[in-house]
């Protein structure tokens, strides 16, 4: 009897301890997170599903990317002389500004071994010495080649002696959202950083609407320093000139963009090549569509771009498009908003030809349509100037000049009330006669930035007038 009461006491045990066991090691771990109130949701997966299959950061191998590219990436200090913000006793007594130097500083990317470099305009602008130092250290002054205002390209040189290492341009119209890429540069006088991110996303136009960019947004960290810096894929390729952030406070918080390698290497070709941007125009002014844009128009399209006007001294005149066609692929490349058309026109240039893909009357069409050199510039102070017809030259009764196209909302009310309008001629810049657009670009492209604008044009009377502008 004794012996029963025994066994029966260690089975009653046995069931104790294996019982608190169960619930003291496995129950807990198939609790549902549903029912903890108190826990941290960062400690739970966002799916229920097995994660099993997921592939963790840390597995994307960017070492090779890194090491590729941060040997090509520079410093680039840029000194310039301007007013000084404190005034010495001497300044106040003989009334002078006190000029001193100024530093700013950003990136660039060695792109041939000769030591031709790629920056930001914006890095480089207003410079009296360029400075660029290489990741082993070394000095060197550089001399800059040519900028262009619009893409915010800069193209520098430097002779180094010996090659230098250099990133190769990749295919920016290949590079997907999603895409794992690196951002490298020297932010905050920090070189060679390396950051890493995705694509965001393509074709963004930070303009205000005025539609005149088209950048690659990414969410790798990118800092002030950080301009004119490489945006790399994961093969090493160059795909973006690092180029602006978005920010509240000057510093990063999640976005930033980049000029896509295309852009930014078609520009350099140009400068090479031809002294300056060649730009190839379509010829067609219109919007991109949205849901109530293209209900206003009663058009069952909500992406694409949509023909307004067609001007006649155009390819696409010639090629047959007309007001209302709905463009919606150039190439290989889809046209869901205007930053899309004008993206992928900045890396054409005059007498390329492109193929449009077209809706008119819900039926798809594609024709070929030759671009034409562009034949307007916006002067700041004054509005949109065209080249001039020999009729319309003939009529100002003057054999050179430009046309205003639209004056500009500056000083519209001002130079409406001095009589001056829409089709009046633009005959010289800084008393440079001008023939047409190109050389208005390039007078006032070498203009200093403190020397004032002096624009003489013929107004609809006959009369000659001056203006200058600070």
């Amino acid at each position: 009897m004794k012996k029963i009461a025994t066994l029966v006491l260690v089975s009653v045990l046995g069931g104790i301890i294996t019982l608190s066991a169960y619930k003291l090691f496995l129950e807990k771990d198939n609790i549902n997170p549903t029912t903890q109130a108190n826990t941290s949701l960062s400690a739970f997966p966002v799916s229920n599903f097995s994660n099993s299959g997921f592939i963790p950061e840390n597995t994307v191998d960017f070492t090779s990317a890194a090491e590729k590219t941060v040997h090509t990436v520079v410093h680039v200090k840029n000194t310039t002389t301007g007013n000084s913000g404190q005034m010495t006793f001497e300044d106040l007594f003989y009334g002078r500004s006190s000029q001193r130097p100024q530093i700013g500083t950003g990136s660039g990317v060695i792109i041939s071994p000769d030591g031709y470099i790629i920056t930001n305009n914006h890095v480089i602008s207003g410079s009296s010495s360029l400075l660029i130092t290489l990741n082993d250290n070394s000095t060197y002054e550089a001399k800059i080649i040519g900028t262009d205002d619009k893409t915010d390209i800069a193209l520098l040189k430097i002779e180094a002696g010996d090659d230098l290492p250099y990133t190769t341009f990749g295919d920016s119209d290949q590079a997907k959202i999603g895409e794992w890429v690196l951002a490298v540069g020297n932010p905050f006088n920090l070189t060679s950083t390396v950051t890493a991110g995705i694509i965001s996303a393509k074709s963004r136009d930070l303009t205000g609407g005025r539609n005149t960019q088209s950048f690659i947004q990414t969410d790798a960290a990118v800092n002030p320093g950080n301009s004119g810096g490489a945006l790399v894929n994961s093969n090493g390729d160059l795909i973006g000139i690092n180029t602006a952030i978005s920010s509240q406070t000057g510093s990063y918080i999640g976005y930033s963009f980049a000029v896509p390698s295309n852009i930014a290497r078609k520009v350099v070709e140009d400068i090479m090549e031809y002294g300056n941007v060649q730009n190839g125009i379509l010829g067609v002014t219109g919007g991109a569509l949205n849901s109530g844009f293209a209900e206003r128009l009663s058009v069952n399209e909500t992406e694409g771009f949509y023909i307004d006007s067609v001007d006649e001294n155009s390819g696409a005149y010639e090629a047959g498009l007309e007001t209302g066609d709905i463009i919606i692929k150039i190439d290989r490349v889809k046209i869901s908003k205007f930053s899309d058309l004008t993206g992928y026109l900045s890396t054409k240039r005059p007498d390329d030809v492109v193929h449009v893909s077209y809706l008119r009357n819900g039926n798809l069409k594609e024709v070929p349509v030759t671009l034409v050199r562009n034949q307007t510039y916006t002067i700041p102070q004054l509005g949109i100037v065209k080249n001039a017809s020999k009729e319309e030259l003939k009529k100002y009764n003057t054999s050179n000049g430009v046309k205003i196209s639209v004056l500009g909302e500056s000083y519209s009310k001002y130079l409406r009330a001095n009589g001056v309008q829409e089709g009046d001629i633009v005959t010289s810049i800084n008393n440079i006669k001008v023939a047409n657009v190109d050389d208005v670009q390039e007078i006032i492209r070498n203009k200093p930035v403190s020397e004032p604008l002096r624009i003489e044009l013929i107004n609809s009377r006959g009369e000659m007038e001056r203006y200058n502008f600070n």
